[in-house]
């Protein structure tokens, strides 16, 4: 029975360049390898111990990238190691199977938002009447999903965030901050659950994952065995969970830990 990998990416394996966290003397930072470039600038990087790692995971697991990115933003991505056959977008609205979305799948999904949560439009007039222009940079919907402000963050009031989360919570939907991106997520809309079909279509034996922040947590719970970095949502209000490892590494070389723990359980005995 394979084995099967479900990784975030942003600040779980991937990181840019302001999210390295790297506090070594430059001397003796890792060696970096960049794995996306956008608009002809390098964005995203690993360190290229953990890009070599996440080759050899291939040889004896099936490994699935699990994102909020949408479909456009993941294909920018070039991991390490074959072509995944199956990989996670828009926190679970759309399911590519060799690079083309499921649409079964994703009318799956559709159904489910508009029988259980407010509507998409009604969520993004509140982020537009409500989020200040001072520190709103961007306004943003994904994949006619979810919506999303950029925003600078030392400029973001705690409060708004506060009165956000109840607020959309009443209206079945859930909010996620990270970096400088604001994320207002359908309850429903959940990469655990297209991880759960993926292990199903592919008959696993065993399911590893991890992820860094709130949209992750549901991933989390659909695993095995996971782990979490010492950064991120996730860390920072002391979630866990049975199976869940939280490590200390910050930044990158918590990448490159979590690329090494997802080799050494994939092919530890069982």
């Amino acid at each position: 029975m394979p084995v099967l990998v479900a990784s975030d990416l942003d600040r779980t394996l991937i990181y840019s360049a302001g999210a390295l966290a790297l506090t070594v003397p430059d001397e003796r930072a890792p060696r970096l390898l960049c794995v996306e470039v956008y608009e002809g600038r390098p964005l995203s990087f690993m360190t290229q111990t953990a890009a070599g790692l996440l080759g050899d995971l291939a040889d004896t697991a099936l490994f699935v990238p699990a994102t909020t990115r949408t479909r456009e933003q993941y294909l920018r991505v070039r991991l390490p190691g074959p072509a995944p056959a199956y990989a996670v977008c828009a926190n679970g609205g759309h399911l590519l199977v060799d690079g083309v979305a499921d649409q079964d799948w994703h009318r799956q999904v559709t159904g489910r938002l508009a029988e259980e949560c407010a509507p998409l439009d009604e969520v993004r007039e509140h982020l537009l009447r409500t989020a200040d222009p001072a520190w709103v940079r961007k306004h943003r919907t994904a994949e006619d999903l979810f919506a999303y402000l950029v925003v600078e963050r030392e400029l973001l009031p705690e409060q708004w965030v506060k009165e956000l989360v109840a607020w959309a919570g009443q209206r079945g939907w859930k909010v996620s901050l990270q970096g400088r991106k604001v994320y207002a997520v359908p309850e429903p809309l959940t990469k655990g659950a297209a991880v759960r079909e993926v292990a199903r279509r592919t008959g696993a034996g065993l399911v590893l994952g991890a992820g860094d922040a709130l949209l992750d947590a549901d991933l989390l719970l659909a695993v095995d065995r996971g782990w979490r970095p010492g950064h991120g949502e996730l860390a920072e209000t002391g979630w866990t969970a049975p199976g869940i490892s939280a490590l200390p590494e910050r930044g990158v070389l918590a990448g490159e830990r979590i690329v090494r723990e997802f080799v050494a359980a994939a092919a530890a005995p069982r």
